[in-house]
């Protein structure tokens, strides 16, 4: 790699216990319970209503992550997602000390999340993820890692780009939302276009209980946002661009120890 790239970075054991580490994590735990109340309430309501109910959910989910993210952005990088964490990682743009304490923020949120929306529905079922007839686990694989790599490029090329100026900052959530609300509408009715781990981990852990295609939304998310954030750095951005100050930078958007 030419001198100036983002390298892997473990990062020291004191980081998961500093105060700004602890603040990151706990802006991703509210934002990604945020998110998946929303994203899931949606897909309770109106997942059964075959006429526009994956509009509707596709719209819950396109709104739900742009204000998530927008919450959060000047925060801890908005990043609502560990496959996302995992991209920034491998992009060089985030610890793996940071990683694993956002990885355990946002897990626990979306629990949080499921756990509400299950209390405040009387304790009614939250959906299963379920693979369309004719979709085996490795094709919904590799539908979860095209995805997640659109919407971790997404991030890249928005709220982690280290040439933007005030105005890519600002449509970084609206990007960010979109995409993965046209992901929904493309590939929802095949595997549930999930493209976030802990959106299927809450409702999982909560709800249906059961775990024969969880896996899914683990490997395809991690694998298509881990490429996306590291050909992002190593193809796209060049030593030159990391040397220009950031008009608006974000938190999540450099390596930190």
């Amino acid at each position: 790699m030419r001198a100036g790239r983002r390298r892997f970075n473990v990062g020291r054991l004191a980081t998961a216990t500093d105060p700004g580490t602890l603040r990151d994590a706990a802006a991703e735990l509210l934002a990604t319970a945020v998110f998946v109340f929303a994203a899931e309430g949606a897909t309770l309501s109106f997942g059964r209503d075959k006429s526009g109910g994956l509009v509707a959910v596709a719209l819950a989910h396109a709104l739900a992550l742009a204000a998530a993210v927008a919450c959060t952005l000047n925060i801890s990088g908005g990043h609502v997602n560990p496959a996302i964490t995992f991209g920034a990682f491998l992009g060089g743009r985030i610890c793996l000390v940071r990683s694993l304490v956002y990885w355990a923020a946002q897990l626990i949120g979306a629990v949080t999340a499921a756990l509400l929306l299950r209390l405040a529905t009387g304790g009614v079922r939250l959906p299963e993820y379920a693979l369309a007839g004719g979709v085996s686990g490795w094709h919904a694989v590799v539908l979860e890692a095209a995805m997640a790599f659109g919407l971790m490029y997404a991030y890249c090329a928005t709220a982690m780009e280290p040439r933007r100026g005030r105005a890519a900052g600002a449509v970084a959530p609206l990007a960010v939302g979109l995409l993965a609300g046209a992901n929904v509408l493309a590939c929802g009715a095949l595997d549930g276009a999930v493209m976030n781990p802990a959106r299927a981990f809450g409702p999982a852990i909560v709800g249906s209980r059961r775990w024969s295609n969880h896996w899914v939304y683990w490997a395809g998310p991690m694998v298509g946002a881990g490429l996306s954030g590291f050909f992002y750095e190593h193809l796209v951005v060049t030593p030159a661009d990391e040397e220009e100050p950031a008009a608006a930078p974000s938190r999540g958007s450099s390596r930190r120890a």
